[in-house]
């Protein structure tokens, strides 16, 4: 892919929000200050709360993109149809890339062809507390400590899927896998993009050298996020898992999520979702099968990837 003209960057940052204009104007103030000046664009959801004159008036530059709905996750397909760059850096309108690390992102990824996508190290931010140093996320013990096999030569550990608002794809690859599914919207929708990604030969690492920064906006329905999260979850299981595998994994959701109405949502929505899932279920190659199960019981321990709200 070429260079854009004016010797741009090569990583344009995207934006998907709605209704966060407060937040997204954070952020947009941050991309602005980065040193690498990457091209940042700016994909609105059908916000109704002034987003788009606020990033039209916003002197950082970025461009935006109307959806002209709430397209969730799928903002980011629309994105990438437009930008003429090597490298996607996702970005939510709450999180924002440390400076640096976008450079880094783009040397390791050209050093290594086979990685698809690399994930940074996430640092909270408490919204109440500004002054306080932020802290680790919890998910990034378990980035570092993945346990899916790898080669020797691979830049940090091997990942199973990653983190759609801290991560560097390649935009080729984000295209050729078809990008995040419309059906799943939001909530756990990176899961099946990086299954196909694996299954096409190539390679999801953490990286600890990069850094993206997260304020957690208020702003949120997590009961939403919750139920979507849990249906998704089970969707993607029945599309590239096994059977056994299958059968395992939804077994022990089903033990273990909250039991009320939300949960019960959750699973009806996944059972009326059946006929499709079974004419596009397409299992992953074994290799990729062998990645997923080693990640199993980190799942089923992990403190970070807790069904609530």
């Amino acid at each position: 892919m070429p260079e854009p003209a004016g010797g741009r960057h090569p990583v344009t940052v995207v934006v998907i929000t709605h209704n966060r204009r407060r937040e997204l104007l954070h952020t947009l103030d941050r991309l602005a200050e980065l040193p690498e000046r990457p091209p940042v664009l700016v994909v609105d959801n059908g916000s109704t709360d002034g987003t788009t004159r606020a990033v039209r008036a916003h002197p950082g530059g970025a461009r935006l993109l109307s959806a002209g709905r709430n397209a969730g996750a799928c903002g980011r397909n629309l994105a990438a149809r437009e930008v003429t760059t090597r490298y996607l850096a996702f970005c939510d309108d709450d999180t924002w890339w440390e400076p640096g690390s976008l450079d880094a992102a783009v040397r390791l990824l050209d050093a290594h062809p086979p990685v698809a996508a690399v994930t940074a190290r996430i640092l909270v931010h408490d919204p109440d507390h500004p002054q306080e140093p932020p802290r680790e996320d919890p998910i990034v013990e378990e980035l570092r400590n993945s346990p899916v096999p790898a080669p020797g030569w691979l830049p940090g550990p091997a990942l199973g899927s990653f983190l759609a608002g801290a991560t560097v794809l390649r935009t080729d690859l984000f295209r050729a896998v078809g990008g995040f599914s419309p059906r799943l919207w939001l909530g756990g929708e990176e899961e099946l993009l990086a299954a196909d990604l694996a299954a096409a030969g190539h390679w999801l690492v953490y990286a600890e050298d990069l850094t993206v920064h997260h304020r957690p906006s208020p702003a949120r329905d997590a009961t939403l996020r919750r139920r979507h999260g849990i249906r998704n979850t089970l969707w993607f299981t029945w599309l590239r898992r096994p059977l056994w595998p299958a059968v395992r994994r939804t077994a022990f959701l089903a033990r273990t999520v909250p039991r009320d109405a939300v949960s019960l949502r959750a699973f009806a929505e996944a059972a009326a979702g059946l006929p499709w899932v079974v004419r596009e279920r397409r299992s992953v190659p074994s290799r990729v099968e062998r990645a997923l199960r080693s990640l199993d019981g980190a799942q089923r321990a992990s403190r970070a990837r807790r069904y609530v709200g």
